[in-house]
């Protein structure tokens, strides 16, 4: 019997590997830019061009309503856990408050500004909601110190209402308005939101300053 002639494979053309070098070379560039990507030589992306890969969805719950809400949820459980918790093994009022200030910093710093980062669909997208908006060792301890400023203006609320209620009333010997979570959470967040509005307001104003006197510089 004779043996089976083998088919041979047809030689390339010369436009065909030419293709073939082409796809070969977007292929390794594509490969190497998705190697050495990282934020520094990434294009920006703007949201909406975002959503058209995450989905629509119907009912979308707004980043600052996010915001608020961890803001205040951390604030009450700080004020559950170490108001409420360690209230009667604490020596008057002073030490409650130290301690709780100290728990909101420390809190602030680890958990609750941690997860607005996490939650921001960009990188520091949620910065401007967050005072110490720079991870570094000393936002531990500006953290601390801006927890307090939050609690001397939570305290001073309480203390204008109880004022004003007990005026009104005409005197009382009990307050009518005392510390619980779910007020102070939301005290706490009303009053870190006014100091970070009043932070951002200082720096459009700053910014737009300069930018106008960068203006009248060059003509």
């Amino acid at each position: 019997m004779s043996r089976k002639k083998r088919h041979e494979k047809p030689e390339e053309t010369k436009e065909e590997k030419k293709d073939a070098a082409a796809y070969y070379k977007l292929k390794k560039e594509a490969i190497e830019d998705l190697v050495t990507a990282d934020s520094s030589n990434s294009p920006e992306v703007s949201e909406e061009e975002l959503r058209k890969y995450t989905g629509k969805k119907k009912f979308a719950i707004p980043d600052w309503l996010k915001v608020i809400f961890v803001k205040f949820w951390f604030a009450a459980a700080v004020c559950y856990f170490f108001f409420w918790g360690l209230g009667g093994k604490l020596n008057g009022l002073p030490d409650q408050l130290f301690v709780l200030g100290m728990a909101l910093g420390i809190i602030t710093d680890l958990l609750t500004n941690n997860a607005l980062r996490f939650m921001a669909k960009t990188e520091g997208g949620n910065d401007r909601y967050i005072m110490v908006s720079r991870k570094r060792y000393s936002s531990f301890v500006l953290n601390i110190l801006y927890a307090y400023v939050v609690i001397f203006l939570v305290f001073t609320l309480y203390n204008m209402i109880n004022i004003a209620v007990m005026a009104a009333k005409g005197g009382s010997e009990t307050l009518p308005l005392g510390v619980e979570p779910v007020l102070f959470g939301l005290f706490c967040m009303g009053a870190d939101m006014m100091l970070v509005g009043m932070r951002n307001l200082a720096k459009k104003i700053v910014s737009e300053a300069k930018e106008k006197g960068h203006g009248l510089s060059h003509t």
